[in-house]
């Protein structure tokens, strides 16, 4: 029996949507190992929120002070690390969110673990379980093994589903936290990007411009406030300064799978593609009918996406 430890995040006192997906991927991996499922909740304030994580049946174990406020790896490896020890965890796993990536290597390397990242899936069982992840920008997918006796590894939250609420509901814990002293890294500021639109891993609607907007974003704005979407965009576009960073969907920005995935001017480069395929409904809107993004829609378009996006836009609104 070897038990899983699932690493929440949390911010502005909500738990990350992307946590419920990684403890459902725990879950999942806790059932091939015969362990129990374990998550540790750090930060400052935080208690409020083991509650709705142990009503997924997993073990909490909260560690509340104002050393952990910020997410800063540096602080948090070390309480992480004795968390795992603690609750005899042979497995340490997060979302791979940019907290997550930050976050576990410390953890790995404190533990003397291996690590497998952008984890899709599990296979064999007992200890003989391996790690199904990407290669080559999704198109290899290799099974991994980790021959250490503690492992970690980050999950793709968009190939686990959400976890729900279980029959039962687990401990919670209150951990003793002794951050180090002398630490390398201090939080300064944290300069949130604000917008109306809702966020783009978060979004149940994404709308995404691509090369052939152009660098004219506002067809793609205002379908996505029509609907109450997201705004994204491929590499492409963002590489030209035409939107910022952080709208970027694909292997080197976000992943994301909302409900409906509009793809505006997008032609469907492997990069793009690896970040949105798990949407569950595809809409591509291109004037190149060979376009590669036809491949994988469920619903495809062959126009110019400066008259087919208005279109669309005022049937959205007429129908509200």
């Amino acid at each position: 029996m070897s038990n899983v430890l699932i690493v929440a995040e949390q911010g502005g006192g909500q738990l990350r949507k992307a946590t419920l997906h990684a403890i459902s991927a725990g879950r999942a991996l806790a059932a091939r190992t015969g362990g129990a499922l374990h998550v540790a909740l750090l930060g400052q304030g935080v208690r409020p929120l083991a509650d709705a994580l142990a009503a997924t049946g997993a073990e909490v174990h909260v560690a509340d002070a104002p050393a952990l406020e910020h997410p800063l790896a540096d602080a948090w490896a070390p309480v992480i690390a004795e968390i795992a020890k603690a609750c005899g965890a042979a497995y340490v796993g997060a979302a791979a969110t940019a907290q997550g990536k930050d976050l576990l290597p410390r953890v790995a390397a404190r533990l003397g673990a291996g690590m497998a990242t952008e984890v899709l899936g599990f296979g064999g069982d007992g200890a003989a379980v391996t790690f199904r992840r990407p290669m080559w920008a999704g198109n290899v997918l290799a099974e991994v093994e980790i021959a250490t006796p503690v492992k970690v590894f980050t999950v793709r939250a968009t190939e686990f589903p959400a976890a729900e609420p279980g029959a039962g509901k687990g401990a919670v814990h209150e951990v003793a936290v002794q951050v180090p002293a002398g630490l390398r890294t201090r939080h300064v500021a944290f300069r949130e990007v604000k917008s109306e639109r809702p966020e783009l891993t978060e979004a149940r609607v994404v709308v995404s411009g691509g090369r052939g907007t152009k660098g004219d974003f506002k067809p793609v704005e205002a379908l996505a406030d029509a609907l109450g979407a997201a705004v994204g965009a491929s590499r492409a576009a963002v590489d030209a300064g035409w939107v910022p960073n952080d709208w970027q969907v694909g292997q080197t920005g976000k992943v994301v799978a909302p409900d409906l995935y509009v793809a505006a001017g997008i032609s469907g480069a492997i990069q793009h593609l690896a970040g949105m395929k798990g949407s569950k409904v595809i809409v591509a809107v291109n004037k190149d009918p060979d376009a590669p993004v036809f491949q994988i829609a469920d619903y495809g378009l062959v126009a110019d996406l400066f008259q087919a996006l208005p279109a669309l836009t005022e049937k959205v609104k007429a129908s509200k």
